[in-house]
């Protein structure tokens, strides 16, 4: 792109495509053998096992939703759900580097860029060869994107970037290629215009962070990245100049679906520790499952799980379909947050004090899952979307 090629990271052979629709099977499999086992260990070194990135990658997960002429699998959103939903029952961290690796790795590139960044990008992201990051929040621009402050200059034939991006997933593992930052690139009738830029790691006066100590998704890579006069060309420009905002907006609805999918299978995964362990928890004599309140709780639990399933599976269908799915996304995303955190918190009241060890299970999930009520948008905006939906925003 723009004379300045992007290193590929090694080839490695891929195994035989599969059909998506044969793709949940092999996803369970791989879930129960391969990722559950690892962990507790990966939580507890905040470590992000490259093998299992490199596995996911084998079996065609991050190209789910993609076309096969760019190496992809030919599914869609439903397919890429499902997918991440089976690895959030046991392994947060794991779903949510499948979900950034695809929904803000791989997606802007294939939406929004050329064919020549398609044709030269894509087929390694879509194969698990190297991830990319999604820089948009910064220290103050959250929830209010609008208020980037990081800039980036024309100087020629380069753009020059400075300011800096946090909770940046995805941006410093061995395989990561590249961050697409948004950044002002200049004013239009008194407001800012936000252009998206690709930024090679690696560039010059860019700098990936140490990590965040982080309160759950320990073995999820995310760092803050700081830009110094970085310059990278101008053909790195991905989009239209000015259109950066609008377009990760876009980009946003569709990560919402997925992170309510991932919101789903970590209450479910709450729920089915919790069943287990109550079968198998005598108290006064009697399994722990034979008393109506711990039975009244799984039930709301099953609800839960129920609801949060139906809403994603909606916003998902609606998007691949074609059909206006923002406000489905943001519904499919407040309950199924809030889903996750509160079969979180009431399977580690069934578990009593094992809930609080970290070894079990639920108290991952009872630290993983508040972020999914923050991240991609927090629980206000996904309300302050269904509002708008309803009529009553100003």
């Amino acid at each position: 792109m723009g004379g300045r090629r992007l290193h590929a990271v090694p080839d490695r052979e891929r195994r035989a495509h599969r059909h998506p629709a044969e793709q949940p099977l092999h996803r369970s499999r791989h879930r129960v053998t391969v990722v559950a086992p690892q962990a507790y260990e990966a939580d507890r070194t905040h470590t992000l096992s490259m093998d299992v990135v490199a596995q996911m990658g084998d079996l065609g997960l991050f190209g789910l939703p993609f076309p096969e002429e760019y190496g992809g699998q030919g599914g869609d959103y439903m397919a890429l759900g499902i997918a991440i939903e089976a690895l959030g029952r046991v392994d947060q961290s794991i779903a949510i580097t499948l979900e950034a690796g695809v929904s803000l790795g791989a997606m802007p590139i294939y939406r929004f860029g050329t064919e020549e960044q398609r044709r030269e990008l894509l087929p390694d992201l879509l194969a698990g060869r190297a991830l990319a990051g999604f820089g948009l929040t910064e220290p103050e621009a959250g929830s209010d994107a609008g208020a980037t402050r990081t800039t980036a200059r024309l100087d020629g034939d380069e753009w020059v970037i400075d300011g800096s991006k946090q909770f940046i997933t995805n941006s410093g593992t061995p395989i990561t290629r590249f961050v697409t930052v948004t950044a002002v690139t200049g004013n239009e009738n008194g407001r800012k215009e936000i252009s998206t830029i690709i930024v090679p790691n690696g560039t010059p006066g860019f700098t990936v962070e140490a990590p965040y100590d982080k309160v759950g998704w320990n073995a999820s890579d995310t760092h803050p990245l700081t830009f110094d006069g970085a310059r990278v060309p101008a053909g790195n420009l991905l989009g239209e100049r000015g259109s950066g905002f609008r377009s990760f907006l876009s980009i946003l609805d569709e990560g919402r679906i997925a992170i309510a999918a991932l919101s789903t299978g970590a209450a479910e995964g709450c729920l089915e520790a919790a069943v287990e362990y109550a079968k198998s928890r005598t108290i006064f004599g009697a399994a722990l499952s034979t008393r109506q309140n711990a039975q009244f709780t799984l039930a709301r639990m099953r609800a839960r799980v129920h609801t949060a399933r139906l809403a994603w599976h909606h916003a998902a269908r609606l998007r691949d379909a074609g059909k206006p799915f923002a406000e489905a996304a943001a519904i499919a995303k407040l309950v199924g947050g809030e889903a996750a955190m509160d079969n979180a918190r009431d399977a580690t009241q069934i578990f009593g004090g094992n809930g609080f060890m970290n070894e079990f299970p639920v108290g991952r999930h009872y630290r993983d899952s508040k972020i999914l009520e923050i991240g991609e948008g927090t629980t206000e905006v996904q309300l302050l979307v269904i509002a708008r939906g309803l009529g009553l925003a100003g």
